[in-house]
C-alpha cells in the first residue's frame, strides 16, 4: 500500500499564511497631492497658533501645574472613577432585569433606562442638586411601624453628591444597554447547554454568559469611561471645583480666558489619549474582528487507491 503525504506550511515556520500577508497597494497621484495640501495646512496652523501673542502661551505653562488645576484633575478623575464604577455595577442590574421572565421586572428596567437616556444630563444634574425642593425631609423605615429615620436632603445632596448621583444614574442606563448588547450576542446553543448541564441561573451567569459577553461589553466600556471623563465638565454649573470649574475659578479673578481654557482643553485631550492606549489593547484582544492565527496543521495522509487495490 502507497501512502502520499501532502506537508502543508505552518504559519511563522516556513512562512507567513497567504490570507495573513498585507496586500500591497499603489498609492495614486491624488494620494501624494492629499499629503501635501494636508501637510501644509496643518503647518500653517501650528504656525498660525504658536506665534499668536493673543493665546499667551506663558500663561497656559505658568498654570499648566498650578494647584488648584491640579486639585481640580483629581476631582475629575475621582468622578470618572466612581461613576463609572458605581453605573456599571447598576448597569448589570437593569441589563439582568431587563432580560427578566418576569414583565413587571423587565417593564420597569426598560422605563428606568428611557427615562435617563431620554432626558439630557446637564438637566439630571440640575435636578439632582434641587431634589431638596421636593422632598425637604425624607423618611427612611418600615412601613405599619414607628421605625424611621428621617433623612435631611439640603444637607444630602451637596454639589459633589449631587454631581455623583447624577452621572452615576445616567451611565447606568447606558451601560445597561451595553451589558444587554453583550448578553444578546451569546449564542442560544450556549444557554441551552449550560441548562442541560443543570447551572443555577446566578452560575449560568457567571461561568457562560458574561464570559462570552465580554469581547462586546468591554471596547464600548471604554469609550464610555472616555466619554465619562470628558462629560464630567458638566457638574460645573453646579459649583463643583472639578477641572473646568479650577479653570473658570482662576481666569475670573485674572481676565485670562482663553489661556485658562487652554489649560483645561489640554488636561482633557491628555487625560483622553493616556484612557485611549489601554482602551485600544482591550479592544484589540477583546474584538471579534482580531486575526487569529491559525494552529499548526499537521500532514495529511492519503492512501493510494492503485496501491490499495494492487
Amino acid at each position: 500500500m502507497q501512502q502520499l503525504t501532502i506537508e502543508r506550511s505552518e504559519p511563522g515556520m516556513n512562512g507567513k499564511d497567504s490570507a495573513l500577508k498585507p496586500r500591497l497597494k499603489r498609492r495614486s497621484t491624488f494620494e501624494y497631492v492629499a499629503w501635501v495640501v494636508c501637510s501644509l495646512i496643518g503647518i500653517g496652523v501650528l504656525f498660525s497658533v504658536s506665534t499668536n501673542p493673543n493665546f499667551k502661551w506663558d500663561v497656559v505653562a505658568k498654570y499648566f501645574t498650578h494647584e488648584s488645576i491640579l486639585r481640580g484633575l483629581m476631582l475629575t478623575i475621582f468622578l470618572t472613577v466612581a461613576s463609572m464604577a458605581l453605573g456599571t455595577l447598576l448597569g448589570l442590574a437593569l441589563a439582568i432585569m431587563r432580560g427578566s421572565k418576569i414583565k413587571p421586572i423587565a417593564a420597569t428596567a426598560g422605563v428606568y433606562i428611557t427615562l435617563f437616556r431620554g432626558t439630557p444630563v446637564l438637566v439630571q444634574l440640575i435636578f439632582w442638586f434641587n431634589v431638596a425642593a421636593l422632598y425637604p425631609n425624607l423618611s427612611i423605615g418600615i412601613p405599619f411601624t414607628d421605625i424611621s429615620t428621617a433623612i435631611d436632603m439640603n444637607a444630602l445632596m451637596a454639589p459633589i453628591t449631587a454631581a455623583l448621583v447624577g452621572l452615576t444614574l445616567n451611565e447606568a442606563a447606558y451601560m445597561a444597554e451595553i451589558i444587554r448588547g453583550g448578553f444578546s450576542s451569546v449564542g442560544k446553543g450556549q444557554i441551552e447547554a449550560a441548562d442541560s448541564l443543570g447551572m443555577s441561573g446566578a452560575m449560568k451567569m457567571r461561568k457562560v454568559i458574561i464570559p462570552q459577553a465580554m469581547p462586546s461589553i468591554i471596547p464600548a466600556t471604554g469609550n464610555q469611561v472616555i466619554g465619562m471623563f470628558k462629560g464630567t465638565s458638566l457638574v460645573s454649573v453646579l459649583g463643583v471645583a472639578e477641572l473646568l470649574q479650577s479653570a473658570q475659578l482662576i481666569y475670573a479673578r485674572t481676565y485670562e480666558t482663553i489661556p485658562l481654557l487652554i489649560v483645561a482643553s489640554l488636561w482633557y485631550l491628555v487625560m483622553t489619549l493616556l484612557l485611549s492606549f489601554p482602551q485600544s489593547k482591550l479592544e484589540q484582544k477583546y474584538s471579534r474582528a482580531t486575526s487569529r492565527l491559525p494552529r499548526k496543521a499537521k500532514p495529511v495522509v492519503l492512501t493510494d487507491p492503485e496501491g490499495a487495490a494492487r
